[in-house]
């Protein structure tokens, strides 16, 4: 008795019972969906996974790159197991999408007041200069128009979009409306930024798991405590607190009497 209770320490001590990892790579550059606060990666999405995985009984393991091509492209071929994304065709081939969404997002057009345009349909795009960023999908249609337009200009960082579009360098921004009204929000001199009220598309983020990751046999657990925690609301609080952490991290600070 006493041996396997020294085996048993044993490999607790070394590891080997700790719960399996799963690789979750992300962008976070989406502020509330993901963001870093320049040590740890917050927001929305790190916060769902971690939720979801830890209650299928895996310990998350946080891959942070400096593309959004990157991430898709390693989960496609199994260097990570878990991204949030929206579904298309072309990302089907490489990764199991849940069928349960996480977060419905609408596409919005961004621009400056200062200098106005007359965009009132997708196809009016086209007779101005736009922002997107590297890896940007949203949805087949709204990609297919970007591929045969050559007015896009591709940046690495979303503030750095609007940066442009502030300084009359691109007279639109495509953008999920939530994060890119957030970016308006927390962004010095943007007052003339402004959202379309018109939606220019609708998609839902969901959970995306490699096809060669182990997690694809497990898709329908995944549905089911997806599920539970939106129908319970978590999902709702977990967006809410992430917009109030982000908005009081940029905060200016008060000064002292």
């Amino acid at each position: 008795m006493r041996q396997w209770l020294v085996c048993i320490l044993m490999l607790l001590a070394t590891g080997v019972m700790a719960a399996e990892k799963v690789r979750y790579c992300d962008y976070p550059v989406y502020p509330p969906i993901s963001w870093s606060d320049g040590k740890y990666m917050r927001g929305l999405a790190p916060s769902v996974v971690n939720e979801l995985f830890a209650r299928l009984g895996y310990e998350v393991e946080m891959v942070e790159l400096d593309n959004w091509n990157r991430c898709v492209l390693d989960a496609a071929e199994g260097r990570v197991d878990v991204v949030l994304a929206y579904r298309t065709a072309e990302r089907e081939h490489g990764l199991v999408f849940s069928t349960v969404p996480v977060l419905r997002e609408e596409v919005a057009v961004f621009i400056n007041r200062q200098h106005p345009v007359k965009i009132d349909r997708l196809e009016d795009l086209a007779n101005y200069r736009g922002g997107f960023l590297f890896g940007e999908s949203y949805g087949e249609v709204f990609d297919r128009f970007v591929a045969e337009h050559q007015n896009f200009e591709r940046v690495s960082d979303s503030r750095q979009n609007f940066g442009k579009l502030m300084r009359g360098r691109i007279d639109f921004i495509v953008s999920e409306r939530r994060t890119g009204q957030m970016q308006v929000d927390t962004l010095a001199g943007a007052q003339d930024i402004v959202a379309l009220r018109n939606s220019f598309g609708v998609d839902s983020l969901r959970v995306a798991v490699s096809r060669r990751s182990s997690l694809a046999r497990r898709m329908p657990e995944i549905n089911e405590q997806l599920q539970h925690m939106i129908d319970s609301g978590q999902v709702d609080r977990l967006l809410a607190e992430s917009e109030a952490i982000y908005r009081d991290l940029l905060k200016p600070p008060t000064s002292s009497p």
